[in-house]
């Protein structure tokens, strides 16, 4: 035990004794007399625990507490007096103390609390770098895309991420919805509070009601302990409700009360509690078909989709291919411990070839099967699976360079389906997935000429 403490008072014997017993305990204690030679050491060196007396000469306690957080307000601060005041101990933890003691000290209970400080602050630091851990794989700047349709899906996320409207999510499997739901959470002004992603298909029937909205002990067999529920522990923050269309008929009828009424009834109970929770939900289903075919209550899939986002599926957006690429060698270099540059230009030819009906969760897999087993600096056609490979040697004369290579296809791809189309544009672009407009302004990028 290394933390080293500051402990500050006018008074020897106490500052010695304190001193003495915290040595005992592995800490590493230096003293002050009064508030300016304590400002001092603080300015000289870090300190994790201030120790102080409130009433000394030249420089208070309160004053010295001031001092400590503007040169190092991650220390803990401690403040004691034998002036037993509340008036004073509420002051102190206003002004950012976290512990008030009194005055003869108990040591016992004075080591206690020092320890359990230090435990809550460690947690408190891992907590926050595993958010950070978390926010760098769900941030919105990991949505990877550059497409017109992804374009829109950034400009919703931006739009939507500060309000309080339920959203849902739509788009075939593999397309991202969950990182989507987080990078509304996680721009919005929830960010710092709970974010409860609950894959709706995966509950057994019979549990769906304890799971959603919690019980009370007793109030079945094998109900030992009282549970909160998704819902109490989603309270101020986001709620993800994935694959929604899977949820049984009697469980959308309460999870609509629960929308209307903003408050939760436990299993077990006839109290109700108030809750502030946010309803991101998500399918790969159409859920208006669902409703109209009887599976999906329409009053709740209302209350749901007061915003839609539809996702596009990665055949919608093959122009993104080669940033998702590098986007996942990145990924997986760092958690293989490898370091691939890249992919030659017959890989990437064979990737936006390719249909990819798994979406972005089959092209990930993918670059992170080809990173394990590449025994070079770059992927090549031998670290793909044998049903992505091109038949035979398909290979064109392509250049080098992954930009120009990938201009380079996007050309021969657009004038096979123009000539395809008859030079139709609508019927070109349709074909294409893209907008007439979009198709027009990659016709002037790419040098293609109307046909004659």
């Amino acid at each position: 035990m290394n933390e080293k403490i500051l402990i500050v008072d006018d008074e020897r014997d106490i500052r010695e004794a304190l001193s003495y017993v915290l040595k005992s305990e592995g800490f590493n204690c230096t003293t002050a007399e009064n508030g300016e030679a304590a400002a001092e050491e603080l300015e000289k060196s870090n300190y994790d625990v201030l120790i102080s007396d409130i009433v000394m000469p030249k420089m208070d306690g309160l004053k010295l507490l001031e001092k400590c957080l503007q040169i190092s307000p991650s220390t803990i601060i401690i403040l004691m007096t034998a002036y037993a005041s509340v008036e004073t101990a509420v002051t102190a933890l206003r002004k950012g103390a976290v512990d008030y003691l009194l005055k003869p000290l108990e040591f016992d209970e004075v080591i206690v609390r020092i320890k359990q400080l230090l435990k809550h602050r460690q947690l408190t630091i891992e907590n926050k770098l595993l958010r950070r851990q978390i926010d760098k794989r769900f941030n919105f700047n990991n949505i990877i895309g550059q497409s017109d349709p992804m374009q829109q899906v950034f400009s919703m996320i931006k739009q939507i991420s500060s309000a309080t409207t339920n959203v849902l999510i739509t788009g075939p499997s593999g397309t991202g919805k969950e990182l989507v739901a987080r990078a509304i959470h996680g721009n919005g002004d929830r960010a710092e509070k709970p974010f409860i992603p609950v894959n709706c298909g995966a509950i057994p029937e019979n549990l769906y009601e304890s799971e959603f909205f919690g019980y009370r002990k007793g109030a079945f067999t094998g109900a030992n302990t009282n549970y909160d529920g998704l819902f109490k522990s989603a309270n101020q923050g986001t709620l993800f409700l994935d694959e929604i269309a899977d949820l049984p008929e009697h469980v959308q009828v309460k999870l609509l009360r629960v929308l209307q009424e903003h408050e939760v009834r436990p299993l077990g109970t006839s109290q109700s509690f108030k809750i502030d929770v946010r309803i991101l939900s998500a399918t790969n289903k159409d859920l208006l078909q669902e409703v109209q075919e009887g599976r999906f209550r329409e009053d709740l899939y209302y209350r749901l989709n007061v915003v839609e986002i539809k996702l596009p599926s990665l055949a919608e957006r093959k122009e993104d291919i080669p940033l998702l690429v590098s986007h996942f060698i990145e990924r997986y270099n760092e958690e293989l411990k490898r370091s691939i540059k890249g992919v030659d230009n017959e890989v990437m030819k064979a990737l936006m070839n390719y249909e990819w009906k798994g979406n972005l969760r089959e092209l990930e897999n993918m670059i992170e099967r080809a990173v394990l087993f590449c025994d070079s600096d770059l992927i090549t056609v031998k670290q793909l699976p044998s049903y992505i490979r091109p038949a035979g040697d398909e290979r064109r004369d392509i250049p080098d360079a992954l930009n120009d290579a990938l201009e380079e296809y996007e050309k021969h791809h657009i004038l096979e389906v123009l000539s395809r189309t008859d030079w139709n544009r609508s019927e070109a672009s349709r074909i294409l997935g893209i907008d007439p407009s979009t198709l027009y302004r990659k016709m002037i990028k790419l040098d293609i000429k109307d046909k004659e």
